[in-house]
């Protein structure tokens, strides 16, 4: 196996270390937030640290690199209050990434992609047409990582749109079936294949 030692990271190239670091996590989550200005402009962005925070209340949780250049998702949200979390579909992968792209403030990504706004229920943000999972957040709170200058960003989940197929009889979703994307690193994308589901693992007797 290829080794590399601290002394060794810190002597990589920014490119090289960046890939090697992002990849070495794992398959990630593969999400795009959606979210709106007060003057109506609507923002979307590719995230690949969605992470479960709790069922009861119904919490979620990103992480945001630091705040030292502008990050319009975050100033939506903590303006408006709300923001939607997009599952991304096989279908969908070369317009999601391109949201990674910076974009002034007054341009939408929607308008530079083939990826179209929809709104539901009154919600303020706009979710992602022919996303196969739709989470409608409202923002709660950020905590500062002070090793890095990163945030915790934690948003509490107000509503869910789920494809049907893909739903169980449980409330298991299995996200296969819906052709939800991974992300490896921060340019791979993957598509995960259900292997096995186990019962709720007890003690052998």
């Amino acid at each position: 196996m290829h080794y590399f030692s601290k002394a060794k990271l810190t002597e990589l190239n920014n490119r090289y270390r960046n890939n090697l670091i992002n990849s070495i996590s794992g398959y990630k989550s593969a999400n795009l937030i959606g979210t709106i200005s007060k003057t109506g402009t609507t923002n979307l962005a590719v995230f690949n640290s969605i992470v479960h925070l709790g069922s009861n209340p119904a919490l979620l949780g990103f992480i945001l690199r630091p705040t030292t250049v502008p990050r319009h998702s975050f100033s939506n949200m903590k303006e408006n209050g709300v923001f939607t979390v997009n599952h991304i579909a096989k279908n969908q992968i070369e317009a999601a990434h391109h949201t990674s792209a910076k974009y002034p403030e007054e341009i939408s990504e929607f308008d530079q992609t083939e990826l179209n706004p929809v709104y539901k229920n009154d919600f303020a943000a706009p979710f992602v047409e022919g996303a196969p999972v739709q989470i409608a957040c409202r923002y709660v709170n950020d905590y500062l990582i002070e090793e890095n200058d990163t945030r915790l960003v934690v948003g509490a989940i107000e509503g869910v749109y789920i494809d049907d197929k893909m739903i169980l009889d449980d409330g298991w979703v299995q996200l296969d079936l819906g052709e939800v994307v991974t992300i490896n690193g921060l340019d791979g994308y993957a598509l995960p294949q259900l292997i096995e589901r186990f019962p709720y693992a007890r003690p052998k007797e």
